[in-house]
């Protein structure tokens, strides 16, 4: 499927180019308009009792604190009582728009002690705004904040709107900044790599596409429901890091086909077959990750969910599509513009570096030794995640000297009553109308008995509602404060009264309730589908399993690490951030798109060692080929994915600060020490257990036909004429562990007997190993693929050998040349279904008679 498709992209090469290019500028330039149709909510479970609360209080007494609040600060010596500033603010309030302001309740319209500071320094008027969404509220809000200065008097607002409209600026110059940083970087970083500027522009080129087919997807999701200021981050940070690392591989593949000598047709089919299926697969693993968001009630999680599925897909569908057709333009010309240090290097600089291969087999020289202290390692790390404490966000996201944070801090502080913190208790009647003031009285004084709780006292009470107000223990989000809140929801309910408990505290409790509930949901979505998905790609039980555990190791100690540091406080000072509860929803989030990147990462390592072992490698050698082929091109997709996500890491908002800096280190974890040397080590222990499937559901594996193969392999060469291809490249290394298992029981004499007389066969048949080579290199088409063909097919003439007195060893060389064609076609057999198998040998029977 995937070669026929990179054979269509190259035949309609142009018309791809032209259609992706229109629909991604097009949808970019809708999408830019989505920075003015974002929200600032959406964290609460909008069927939780503390939101069913807000939401009764709201419909009989309006918002306790309005829309935005205005905070009036007189100078030192004056007073907010001084009536001359009373008569300029009540007369600029007045004049404000109705279609713009619907109410406004101020200290000097209807004088409220509580609307006032003690020593009468500051007052407050707070203002509802006209509108029936968000949209048209931020819009009144903007035509609004610059109507009600007065002279005398300093003005700061605070509120919903005046933190959303912060919130939202903050994050989109947070935005445009790392893009500006990240990418100049990465692309200088791919110069170094690829060595030429014709290479290294792809892949940015690519992710600066996926950035604005993001955002017209996001700006489509706002004509359905709130999208959250977030998920425009979070969305351009994995469609950037995701495209750049997908054009990565794909660059890198393509450039390895053509220096095998292939065609530019073929080279780029190979690459679609071969690197795109990859990224394909490893697309969908992330989509379906951050599919698990969709779970959860909370707006935030899906909004952001959908704009990091959008995200992962555009990249995808850019790489397997852009990508290889602007291949298909280029050809050769991908290495144009090298860099001095490349240029008369031919196709040298396409060589895997040894040294990965060298790490591979060192790690499993002492699997044991290298493994212990790694899991150790790990365990460490993740320990702190043990004492965490979740929260909320707040207008702590914003950094210290923001304004409107700091009027924030102000109000809570100084007018508690028009904050959230604390309990916020609702009655609400049965019968229509509001419970009695006896009703009230006597509920007040249960509550004033709960453990912690105190400063209870009467709010405001209309149509069916009656309020009261509680301070609770500790701060907001403590552990106290959430014990409280549990405490007075488990009251009785006085008679023919609904008692529902509202407020900070309480929001975060439903929400951290909501999040618990639907977590072992996602973590069996995910989990599973992944576990089905890659065993339909490998053919392997044990590799999901491995590929599972190994990223729920590095989550936990990339999640430990961000706990010792953003709750903990170790290194907030160098690191620029504030120690507090972290928000449940962002870690879930986090999550998602850690355990997706992790499993990224290890199809492309796999897939690799798979490909060796469907060409006849053993496990050691799958590994050490594995490794050697991906292991710089891994190291660089987690060098360019941490230079773009380290840009947010600078960040002003902490929410994306806290992103950036988790996934630096789930990267930097999870790129080295995990795939480069703990899945080398663990699959060494595992040995030929790896690769273990049932026999029924390897046929079934087999028959759906998702296993990484490479689609263009020379169907079968002539001189499979008349050969009996019912010996599987299995046989040797059947032998192989047949010798191993006998070291156990037979006597050591005996097995040093038969490895020596291995020994003195490969030297005797050594001098026609040049001759072998080019043999083997005509079927397969590639150095490498050569190499593993020479050694399968001097180990299965060993144990021909050894089954029959000289089979054919009076002429080595031909006899040599027909093992080996054996051995590529049953290579190439088993990775066909077995009825497409027969046909082709048929027909070419058939075309080589």
């Amino acid at each position: 499927m995937f070669a026929a498709w990179g054979s269509i992209v190259h035949r309609q090469r142009w018309l791809v180019v032209a259609t992706v290019l229109l629909v991604a500028l097009l949808g970019g330039a809708w999408g830019s308009g989505v920075f003015d149709r974002l929200s600032q909510g959406g964290y609460d479970d909008p069927t939780s009792e503390a939101v069913q609360a807000t939401k009764a209080v709201e419909s009989s007494l309006g918002k306790p604190g309005g829309d935005f609040v205005a905070i009036y600060t007189v100078p030192s010596g004056g007073t907010v009582d001084d009536p001359k500033l009373g008569q300029r603010i009540t007369s600029r309030l007045s004049t404000l728009p109705s279609d713009k302001v619907s109410k406004v309740v101020s200290y000097w319209q209807a004088p409220n002690p509580q609307f006032a500071t003690p020593d009468k320094r500051r007052a407050v008027a707070v203002f509802t705004l006209a509108g029936a969404n968000d949209d048209e509220k931020l819009a009144a809000f903007d035509e609004v904040r610059g109507m009600i200065s007065v002279e005398g008097a300093d003005t700061t607002v605070t509120g919903y709107y005046a933190l959303g409209k912060e919130i939202n600026e903050t994050s989109h110059n947070d935005l445009v900044r790392a893009e500006l940083i990240s990418l100049p970087v990465t692309l200088v970083l791919l110069v170094l790599f690829f060595g030429g500027l014709v290479a290294a522009s792809l892949p940015v080129a690519i992710g600066g596409l996926t950035i604005l087919g993001s955002l017209g997807v996001l700006r489509l999701l706002t004509t359905f429901g709130d999208v959250n200021t977030f998920a425009v981050n979070v969305a351009s940070l994995l469609g950037l890091g995701l495209a750049i690392d997908y054009g990565l591989f794909m660059v890198g593949r393509f450039r390895e086909e053509l220096a095998g000598g292939r065609s530019t047709a073929d080279a780029v089919q190979r690459t679609v077959a071969t690197a795109g299926r990859t990224v394909a697969f490893s697309s969908t693993l992330l989509v379906i990750a951050l599919g698990g968001l969709l779970l959860f009630p909370q707006a935030f999680l899906k909004s952001v969910g959908y704009g990091g599925m959008a995200a992962v897909g555009i990249a995808a569908v850019l790489s397997l599509t852009l990508l290889p057709a602007v291949f298909a333009l280029l050809g050769r010309r991908v290495d144009a513009l090298s860099m001095p240090w490349r240029r008369g290097k031919g196709t040298v600089q396409h060589r895997e570096w040894p040294g990965w291969r060298r790490l591979a087999d060192w790690v499993m020289k002492r699997p044991v030794f290298v493994a212990m202290p790694i899991l150790a390692l790990l365990l460490v790390l993740g320990a702190p995640f043990l004492g965490v404490n979740f929260g909320a966000v707040t207008e702590k996201v914003l950094p210290r000297e923001n304004t409107a944070r700091q009027s924030a801090e102000q109000l809570m502080k100084e007018f508690p009553q028009l904050g959230a913190d604390g309990a916020q208790i609702v009655l609400r009647g049965y019968e229509g109308k509001a419970p009695s003031q006896e009703t009230v009285r006597k509920f007040m004084a249960e509550v004033g008995n709960v453990p912690g709780v105190h400063d209870v006292v009467p709010g405001q009470a209309a149509g069916d509602v009656a309020t009261i107000s509680a301070k609770l223990p500790g701060g907001s989000l403590s552990s106290e404060a959430k014990t409280a809140v549990a405490d007075l929801r488990n009251l009785s309910e006085p008679a023919g009264t609904e008692v529902m408990v509202g407020g900070r505290t309480a929001e975060v409790v439903d929400s951290l309730a909501a999040t618990a509930a639907q977590l072992p949901w996602m973590v069996a979505l995910v989990v599973g589908a992944t576990m089905v998905l890659m065993f339909l790609a490998f053919g392997s039980v044990m590799m999901p399993i491995k590929a599972v555990v190994m990223s729920a190791v590095s989550l936990t100690a990339t999640f430990g690490a961000l706990v010792w540091v953003f709750q903990d406080g170790h290194g907030a000072d160098l690191l620029g951030v504030e120690p507090g509860p972290l928000e449940a929803g962002v870690v879930v989030l986090m999550a998602a798109v850690v355990f997706g990147l992790s499993t990224d990462y290890e199809v492309f390592l796999m897939s690799r060692m798979v490909e060796a072992r469907e060409r006849g490698a053993t496990t050691e050698e799958a590994v050490s080929i594995g490794l050697g082929k991906t292991g710089k091109v891994i190291s660089a997709a987690a060098v360019l994915l941490i230079v773009v996500t380290g840009a947010f890491s600078f960040s002003d908002m902490a929410l994306m600060r806290f992103i950036g800096i988790g996934m630096i280190l789930a990267l930097a974890l999870d790129a080295t020490i995990v795939r480069m040397l703990l899945v080398p080590a663990l699959v060494k222990l595992q040995g030929e257990f790896t690769w273990w499937a049932p026999a029924s559901l390897r046929r079934l594996q087999q028959r759906i036909g998702l296993q990484e193969r490479d689609e263009l392999d020379e169907l079968v060469p002539a001189a499979a004429k008349g050969l009996d291809t019912t010996v599987t490249t299995r046989l040797p290394r059947l032998a192989e562990r047949a010798i191993a298992a006998a070291s156990v029981v037979l006597e050591p004499e005996l097995i040093q007997t038969v490895r020596s007389a291995k020994r003195d066969f490969l030297h005797r048949l050594e001098p026609l190993r040049p001759e072998l080579f080019q043999y083997c290199l005509r079927l397969a088409g590639d150095i490498n693929h050569a190499e593993r063909l020479v050694q399968e097919t001097m180990a299965r003439a060993f144990v021909a050998c050894t089954e029959s007195a000289q089979p054919g060893i009076d002429r080595p060389l031909p006899w040599l040349m027909r093992i080996a064609t054996k051995t590529h076609v049953d290579s190439w057999l088993r990775r066909v279904p077995p009825a497409t198998g027969r046909l082709v040998m048929q027909r070419t029977v058939q075309l080589v008679g």
